[in-house]
């Protein structure tokens, strides 16, 4: 047992000192909807662009797909400081904003990157198969949509369930807040609709890692909402389902769950490899 646990520690140690090695190139506001698609729509054209980041001349990297939070209605494109450095792709997506579009515009936005990542990773030396979907908050809500409701990325011909694993940090469950302020619906009033991931529980979704904060010290409802689905994900037959509650932790849990997320990817990388 020993013997297993020293060199497992000393495999993790000879990635980060190759991850640290690695130089990595980053790659600035890249449109990920078609060049007639931008032309038709300032807002698309100024708003629906995204960052990549990734080691230079790797073949066969995962990639992280990152979707800021700001409730629908703010925040910016952005490649966490915490998933830069480990040997790993990471895109961070800008999407469209509340009240300049509504519902459900930003959710389109999140598949069309998702689905550009699919198309495109490959021409940056990532792996298709190793593309994986995160986001906090309002990005963890899209990246829920996203990845259980198939319809967003059948539309752009790529099935849902090729996401090699759902990593939502304290994303909303039901129906966004946001998308029930625009129906006039309050915030303290739950909805559980086509537009809540919660409708789209199924058994043959992606791997899913549901991490929230603190249940006292979250937003209102919301571990409790990520608890909801992942049993609704279990009693649908989904077994690759786990949830995680950081004790001490509000909203605002990133820094916390960052370590989480990236060993979420290692962990299914090395499952597939077997």
């Amino acid at each position: 047992m020993k013997k297993n646990l020293l060199s497992a520690v000393l495999i993790c140690a000879g990635i980060l000192v190759f991850a640290q090695k690695q130089e990595y190139i980053t790659r600035l506001n890249i449109p990920y909807y078609s060049d007639s698609i931008n032309k038709s729509d300032q807002y698309i054209n100024e708003r629906c662009v995204l960052d990549i980041y990734y080691p230079e001349k790797v073949k066969g990297f995962a990639t992280i797909i990152w979707f800021h939070g700001g409730g629908l209605t703010a925040g910016n494109k952005e490649i966490p400081q915490a998933l830069k450095e480990k040997g790993m792709c990471v895109v961070g997506v800008n999407y469209r904003l509340y009240p300049k579009v509504k519902a459900p515009g930003y959710i389109d936005d999140a598949a069309a990157a998702v689905a550009w990542v699919f198309q495109n990773i490959k021409n940056f030396g990532g792996d298709s198969i190793l593309v994986f979907v995160s986001g906090h908050s309002a990005g963890g809500y899209l990246s829920l949509m996203v990845g259980l409701d198939k319809k967003w990325l059948n539309k752009y011909e790529i099935d849902a369930n090729r996401i090699a694993g759902l990593i939502p940090l304290s994303g909303q469950a039901i129906t966004h807040f946001t998308v029930r302020k625009e129906r006039g619906i309050a915030e303290t009033q739950p909805v559980i609709d086509d537009l809540a991931p919660l409708y789209h529980v199924r058994a043959d979704a992606p791997p899913l890692l549901l991490i929230t904060g603190d249940r006292e010290m979250e937003l209102l409802g919301r571990y409790e909402e990520n608890a909801y689905l992942a049993r609704m994900m279990k009693i649908a037959g989904h077994n690759q389902t786990r949830l995680i509650e950081l004790g001490g932790y509000g909203h605002n849990m990133t820094e916390p769950s960052f370590p989480l997320l990236v060993k979420e990817v290692l962990r299914i990388i090395e499952k597939k490899k077997k």
